[in-house]
């Protein structure tokens, strides 16, 4: 008897009679021969551990599209709570933990980047026609290792296909996976959006709290706990009527207040760069928000200043990021002053062939003399202003 053998036998010893057993799983497209050592979900959770697909998603966006430091959850480590909680939910009802964890780590592998705002405009351009849960099965049916698929068994990508909230999968594996990635999401969202500064533990509503939990380890304790002690010995996964409506009142009060916060999904403004066109010169880098006209750079937040020692070319990292709200229009102002220089705005304009590819129809440069009056470099002038702003994604 193999050691693979010896487990599917101790499956049937151990494991609840719903569970999903390794040695009737409704098996692959392509057959295989079996491995000595690893069960067939043993091996489906290695196939996605080591693809492509998983490691691309420590870059995607969980709900900050791109945040000023590395404490907020991306689509990687959410995806490891959720096959934490998975785990933790089947091992209690005697269910097969390696077809949770390998559903857990193969449920979001077609999420786009970006979030469900990058899943949206997906949808748009394809008439509608794109889901991250259908694309995460046919990343492993179709698009990894080279076009053949990971050929992964039927139970495996069912769980994959059918974790979204108007889905049911046929396994309670793929059921404790699905319940798991809300209580997962739900209760980190609020973590991060803590962190940023969009929500508060006490803007949370009490009615919800009263009964989840005030705090996001008393939360998840309750959750999971309710699963459990719901599920056991049924042939289902599933919540109680009083803790499942309280946490959809909880997702759809983080849809309303994060989830389409403009704030959540906007650009951090980090730096900006300039030319110091003499030495001795003093600067100091300011910002307007919600930018429309000339009107609202009155209204600018000084967010750096200094002195260049040299002439050059400087880049000036902020002294703190300022988060842009999304589809918004923003300006930075600089304010130098060079002492001895005859020209102290660097600009650039058509003068021969080296420059005359430049483009001046964006209208986006303008200059003051004391700030309280601007013209346009482009229409007045015909030139642009060498001044670079740095966000999170873009320059």
């Amino acid at each position: 008897m193999t050691i693979r053998e010896q487990q599917e036998k101790r499956e049937h010893e151990v494991l609840s009679r719903y569970a999903a057993f390794s040695d009737q799983s409704t098996g692959r497209d392509r057959p295989e021969e079996q491995c000595d050592l690893r069960t067939v979900y043993q091996r489906d959770r290695d196939r996605i551990l080591h693809c492509k697909a998983f490691r691309r998603l420590k870059h995607k966006t969980q709900v900050f599209l791109s945040p000023g430091d590395d404490h907020y959850r991306t689509r990687l480590t959410h995806t490891l709570e959720v096959s934490q909680i998975a785990r933790t939910i089947a091992r209690s009802l005697r269910l097969n933990e390696d077809l949770t964890e390998a559903i857990a780590l193969g449920h979001d592998l077609g999420h786009t980047p970006f979030g469900h705002v990058g899943e949206r405009t997906l949808a748009a351009c394809a008439g509608n026609n794109f889901s991250h849960n259908v694309q995460s099965v046919r990343v492993v049916e179709r698009l990894e290792n080279r076009g053949e698929g990971l050929n992964l068994t039927w139970e495996v990508r069912d769980g994959m296909l059918n974790h979204k909230t108007s889905c049911t999968p046929h396994t309670l594996e793929g059921q404790c996976v699905r319940l798991a990635d809300k209580i997962a999401y739900v209760n980190h969202d609020i973590d991060d959006a803590i962190r940023g500064n969009i929500l508060k533990e006490e803007d949370l509503p009490t009615n919800i709290t009263d009964i989840l939990g005030k705090n996001t380890r008393t939360r998840l304790n309750c959750l999971i706990h309710d699963v459990i002690n719901t599920s056991q010995d049924k042939d289902y996964v599933g919540m109680s009527a009083e803790i499942g409506d309280a946490l959809g009142k909880l997702r759809t009060y983080m849809f309303r207040y994060l989830y389409t916060n403009p704030i959540a999904k906007s650009e951090e403004l980090k730096a900006v760069s300039f030319y110091a066109t003499d030495a001795k010169t003093t600067y100091e880098v300011y910002v307007a928000t919600n930018f429309e006209d000339t009107d609202d750079l009155a209204n600018k937040k000084l967010v750096a200043s200094g002195e260049m020692e040299y002439a050059g070319y400087y880049t000036v990292n902020l002294d703190d990021v300022v988060k842009l709200p999304d589809e918004k229009k923003f300006a930075v102002i600089v304010h130098i002053t060079t002492p001895g220089s005859k020209y102290p705005i660097a600009i650039e304009y058509d003068a021969d062939s080296m420059t005359d590819s430049f483009d001046i129809s964006d209208g986006e440069g303008y200059i003051s003399l004391y700030g309280n009056q601007w013209y346009s470099a482009e229409k007045e002038r015909k030139c642009n202003v060498c001044l670079k702003a740095f966000t999170d994604k873009t320059e």
